[in-house]
Formats: structure tokens, sequence, C-alpha cells
């Protein structure tokens, strides 16, 4: 399924390109992506879509509030998850809702634990979903995938 999100942006960099999920599978499968992770990608989107249109949490943009996991979390975002996910909110790159709709597709996986290189493909369609305009920085550290590193 990640191997189509990352093929998701880079084929189509602007959100707007990107066809109708009827079409999008269409092309997906002619890329040669199986029919499953296909429909796993698509169902995500779709998932992602409705968060980021549906009811949003009780906190503000510019809230300077600190972020407690709650047990489920810890178990699924590991230290260095969550010290990623603090420093692009420190780098000014995440808001507090934003960071948010990335914990919630986090935890939408089925995986027992998200890696730091799953988590960066999140963050990298949220952004891409809600058009924000990225570094180039940041959008190099999104795209790599050195696990090494640690943010806390």
């Amino acid at each position: 399924m990640f191997e189509i999100l990352v093929y998701l942006f880079q084929n189509y960099f602007h959100h707007d390109a990107c066809p109708q999920p009827e079409q999008l599978a269409l092309k997906l499968s002619a890329a040669g992506f199986e029919d499953e992770e296909i429909s796993e990608a698509l169902e995500w989107l779709s998932g992602l879509q409705r968060m980021a249109s549906g009811e949003r949490p009780a906190i503000t943009i510019d809230s300077r509030s600190v972020r407690c996991y709650d047990e489920e979390e810890l178990a699924k975002l590991d230290v260095d998850c969550r010290g990623f996910l603090m420093f692009l909110e420190n780098a000014g790159v995440l808001n507090p809702l934003t960071r948010e709709l990335i914990i919630e597709r986090a935890m939408a996986l089925d995986d027992v634990v998200v890696s730091v290189a799953k988590l960066k493909v999140i963050v990298l369609m949220v952004l891409w979903n809600q058009h924000q305009v990225m570094d180039s920085l940041i959008l190099e550290e999104l795209l790599s995938e050195d696990d090494e590193r640690h943010f806390h």
C-alpha cells in the first residue's frame, strides 16, 4: 500500500490532478500494482478524505498544548515516531490539527507497530491531501527511508 501512496505523490504532485477512485484504480492496475494493494490504498485514502473533511478535534491550529498519547497509540507509535511528529510540529511543518489527522491515519493501519518510514509516508500524504506547500528539505526528509535518525 505504501508503494502506491508514494507513487501517487510522485505522479500526481498536485493533488487536484489525481483522478477519481475508479479511474485511479484502473491506472494503478495498469502500472502493475496488485488489486488487493490498490483496494487497501484507496480505502485508506477514502478514510483520509473523510477525516479531513469531517468533525475535527476540539483543538485550535495555534494551540501550545502538549500531546499525551493513550496506551494504544504508545504501542503503535514508538518513541521514534512520536519524536518525529514532535520534530515536525516544532519545525512548523505540522499544526496540532494536522498532527491529529496523521495519528488517526497511523492508527487506522493494521500494523502492530508503525515504522518511521511508514509514518513519513502518512505525513507526506496528509500534507499532500491538504494541498500544503512543503519546503524542499522537509520533502527530502519525508521521501528518505533512513530510519536510523532519532528525533527526540
